[in-house]
């Protein structure tokens, strides 16, 4: 099914974040991350933030992190980044 979905975003020209629900991350330095597509905020601390996705998690680890904002589409983690992980 997957993809099916891949060669449907290929052929409509349609961006792949969008049709296969994919996180699509944005990163400023190591002071910023913007991270769209995700499903909920799982863990929570000023030194590590893990985030639950449609395909797993993705586990940002740094000091003094903050999350600025969030909303149902996207949210953004302010601090001294030291690593973005992908996990499934």
């Amino acid at each position: 099914m997957h993809s099916l979905k891949n060669r449907i975003s290929e052929l409509s020209e349609l961006p792949k974040d969008v049709v296969l629900g994919i996180p699509m991350l944005t990163m400023i330095g190591q002071m910023e991350l913007i991270i769209e597509n995700y499903r909920g905020i799982i863990e929570y601390t000023d030194i590590l933030v893990r985030i639950h996705t449609k395909d797993g998690q993705i586990k940002v680890v740094g000091n003094s992190l903050k999350v600025d904002y969030y909303t149902n589409d996207e949210m953004k983690i302010t601090g001294c980044i030291v690593s973005v992980e992908y996990v499934k």
